[in-house]
């Protein structure tokens, strides 16, 4: 054999033998990466109590890792699948954005055309003065509309729901001039929404699920709640007292266009692989996908080089573009990021509101990315909540210490060792100083989230955790409580004390 042709044959022999061991490393390495993620997301599952999530990779046209955690229904004990249901939450936002720019291809709507045009009554104003507002700042989030917009969102489950949510813009002045900066409120998806319809003639639901959901093979995914028909849709929970607590919270049908898209993530890998290009279906032209990524940059960041798209965050970090967005409703979380420049995305849904879904998708993207991950995150609605515990503890405490008192005077009254007397001057003030003290502590707590945050109980009660709710009954029960023992003794006295009186004023 010539000395040429065997070093042809020795090169080919080593080109097979690499090729051969090529799979096994990678799969080694991507059977490490998987062994680290389950570890970290049970670890941080049981730190931030969320009852159970779902969790997809994918990767270059393939979902190369998905897992369900925990349970989709404690009391029932049904673990979450691929297909178990989730409220996606503010996730929602880059499928109305992505019917817009797919309304503006076809020639129905510019997205720098006045909503008016399409909404002709949507008359807002700033200072006192009407403004023009744009589609594409309601895209981006400048269109001065308030965030503070979403706790006039009504409770409704009728057909109208979004008109009537939009028709509350109308008495809200608008926080900043049009186009001026950047200010999350997710009404501007409402408002999108309520533009599609108007535009197409069909209902949002009916459109979204049409052009948008059908044409992706996304076939498990619904419009809202009231399309869910299926038993997979995960019950949903709250945090409260330190554990996750069951919470069905109304019906926002108005609601829908900027966060009540309902999916799992069987179909959520199928959008992430649309969003990075890997959807072989071309059932959404490729160049709509870019345009929904390119992010408004004429005002300042919302985040750390972090500029906000067609319903997606743009980031720039360790020199890489990142897409991402986050989604949140009462009680359901999830997040979605992907690397357009790797083909990789991750995504995850939740059935409790909290930014531990934030958190857990960013750290499996560093771990997958093989970065380290550090566990330090803490969650405001969780801290809030051991706050709150240990007050509703003290208030409690506080009740049952007025309610042993009243009982003890009570005791009195029917040994006789107290009993009923008129009132006098002394007394009369005594009764109005406490009745304007527990008047106020009253009054206080009715407008305390109103005037510290702007915020009214009604959406407070819906929003936050559920010791909220606890500690704000529990503490007009304790004024209630505390304010009947006050009276107790002021309309009593101490009989023995009286009958000494009487003695010294005879012996006298």
């Amino acid at each position: 054999m010539k000395p040429s042709v065997r070093i042809c044959m020795l090169m080919i022999a080593m080109i097979l033998a690499v090729s051969g061991f090529t799979p096994k490393i990678a799969n080694a390495e991507s059977s490490e990466k998987i062994q680290k993620i389950d570890k970290f997301v049970e670890k941080q599952r049981s730190i931030s109590k969320i009852p159970g999530l779902s969790l997809v990779i994918v990767e270059k046209g393939k979902t190369v890792y998905q897992k369900g955690f925990g349970y989709a229904d404690v009391k029932a004990k049904t673990p979450v699948t691929s297909n178990t249901l989730f409220e996606i939450g503010s996730t929602t936002k880059a499928f109305t954005g992505l019917a817009i720019l797919q309304l503006e291809k076809e020639g129905l709507l510019k997205r720098s055309d006045d909503v008016r045009k399409y909404i002709p009554w949507l008359e807002l104003k700033y200072n006192g003065e009407p403004q023009t507002i744009t589609l594409n700042q309601l895209l981006h989030h400048t269109s001065g509309i308030a965030t503070n917009s979403i706790t006039q969102i009504p409770e409704s489950n009728a057909d109208n729901a979004l008109e009537l949510n939009v028709r509350t813009l109308l008495n809200q002045q608008l926080d900043r001039k049009p186009g001026s900066s950047f200010e999350y409120a997710t009404l501007n998806y409402d408002v999108l929404g309520l533009v599609i319809e108007n535009v197409t003639k069909q209902p949002y639901d009916v459109y979204m699920k049409k052009q948008i959901l059908e044409p992706i093979g996304m076939k498990d995914s619904l419009v809202g709640l009231h399309q869910v028909q299926s038993t997979d849709i995960a019950s949903g929970y709250k945090i409260g007292f330190m554990q996750e607590q069951s919470y069905t919270p109304p019906i926002y049908r108005g609601n829908i266009p900027a966060g009540y898209l309902i999916s799992n993530t069987n179909d959520i890998a199928k959008w992430m692989k649309l969003q990075l290009g890997n959807d072989s279906s071309n059932a959404i032209d490729k160049q709509l996908i870019q345009e929904s990524h390119i992010p408004d940059q004429s005002v300042e960041p919302f985040d750390k080089d972090t500029y906000y798209a067609s319903g997606w965050g743009v980031m720039i970090k360790n020199e890489k573009q990142y897409i991402l967005h986050a989604g949140e409703n009462p009680t359901f979380s999830s997040y979605f990021i992907m690397q357009p420049d790797e083909q990789l995305g991750v995504a995850i849904l939740s059935n409790m509101n909290t930014s531990f879904t934030t958190a857990i998708g960013q750290g499996v993207m560093d771990l997958w990315e093989g970065n380290d991950v550090t566990n330090n995150h803490s969650d405001r609605y969780q801290k809030l909540d051991r706050f709150v515990t240990i007050l509703c503890i003290v208030v409690g405490c506080f009740g049952l210490f007025f309610i042993l008192l009243s009982i003890r005077v009570m005791r009195k009254l029917v040994r006789k060792q107290r009993i009923r007397t008129s009132l006098n001057v002394k007394r009369i003030l005594l009764l109005s100083i406490h009745t304007l003290i527990v008047a106020a502590i009253l009054t206080l707590v009715i407008m305390f989230p109103k005037i510290l945050f702007g915020y009214p109980w009604t959406f407070i009660k819906v929003w936050a955790p559920t010791t909220i709710t606890v500690l704000f009954y529990s503490v007009i029960a304790t004024s209630i409580i505390h304010y009947l023992f006050g009276l107790l003794l002021i309309f009593t006295k101490n009989e023995i004390e009286l009958k000494k009186k009487q003695i010294s004023i005879k012996q006298f």
